[in-house]
């Protein structure tokens, strides 16, 4: 068996899409409750994470933030954790935003580094430390580059000094670095969650905790496969299931935004979701249709596999 490291916000958990009504103006709290106890009773989720990139989170207000986090929250009870996301690029917002989650009943905060304003490593640094202070609950630093510009990507040294801080205890690592995080891994008590599903075995083969996926809304348990191998020191195995999951990884995110094609495979499913909100535009009938076959092959060749 693998010395795979247990992490504060279990394995498995989700990048969940926000439903919203068919007209797009409201969240559908019902069917994010439905959708929540769909993927932790049957996708295999310990952890579902709201309000981030997939979960379309610039165009939520804050009231509908913590709604989502109340009602999640109420329909998985003690079955998985649920992380909210807070992270904005204005501190005192999202220092609101992390005593609001707290109070709608999450059991952690994701900060993202703050975007747009260019702010110093030493000034995100305190960004964040002040987000921690605010929320009182257990923080996973979002690390995605690649969404808040290269300039917030946070540095070896920052994040040795954030894991100073006792609220602030994971990252959720979208920098496809894995020099840096090997080395923070080394330096560091934080626990590392993958947030880009292609790059999840590479991770945890350096000590990575889990993932924060966003197949895992559609292929849950496929998802949660390739991390059950691992931790059972089936290295082969784990790799056979991460290279099943790369076309579709490689479907979701390709052409368009995860959200959008989470959202059109859940509109053929009959789940919850809806419409995305602007500026995301919906999936058409060509993609949605590629998008399903990619999904059904994946599924149908694990059941084989399985067999």
């Amino acid at each position: 068996m693998n010395d795979m490291p247990s992490g504060p916000f279990g394995r498995c958990a989700a990048a969940m899409i926000t439903p919203f009504t068919k007209d797009g103006g409201a969240v559908d709290l019902p069917g994010a409750q439905r959708l929540a106890t769909h993927l932790v009773d049957r996708g295999g989720c310990d952890a579902l994470v709201l309000s981030g990139t997939t979960g379309e989170s610039p165009t939520t207000t804050d009231a509908e933030k913590a709604a989502l986090v109340r009602a999640v929250a109420e329909a998985v009870g003690d079955r998985a954790t649920v992380v909210a996301g807070v992270g904005t690029a204005d501190t005192r917002h999202s220092a609101e935003l992390a005593r609001a989650a707290r109070a709608a009943g999450a059991d952690g905060l994701l900060v993202v580094t703050p975007y747009y304003s260019r702010p110093t490593q030493e000034a995100i640094v305190h960004h964040l430390r002040t987000v921690a202070d605010a929320g009182e609950l257990p923080v996973m630093l979002y690390d995605i580059p690649a969404r808040t510009g290269n300039g917030t990507a946070l540095t070896v040294d920052s994040l040795r000094r954030l894991a100073e801080h006792p609220g602030i205890v994971a990252v959720k690592d979208c920098s496809f670095d894995l020099l840096k995080a090997g080395l923070v891994l080394n330096a560091t008590d934080l626990a590392y969650y993958c947030g880009s599903d292609e790059v999840t075995l590479p991770l945890l083969s350096i000590g990575a905790s889990g993932c924060v996926s966003t197949a895992a809304n559609v292929a849950g348990r496929q998802v949660r496969a390739v991390l059950d191998a691992f931790a059972a020191g089936d290295t082969g195995e784990a790799a056979r299931r991460h290279r099943a999951l790369l076309p579709l990884v490689d479907a979701l995110m390709n052409e368009v935004p995860g959200t959008v094609a989470v959202k059109a495979l859940f509109r053929v499913a009959g789940l919850p979701g809806g419409p995305v909100r602007g500026p995301l535009l919906e999936a058409g009938e060509e993609l949605t249709a590629r998008l399903a076959e990619t999904l059904g092959e994946v599924l149908r060749s694990d059941k084989v596999a399985a067999s």
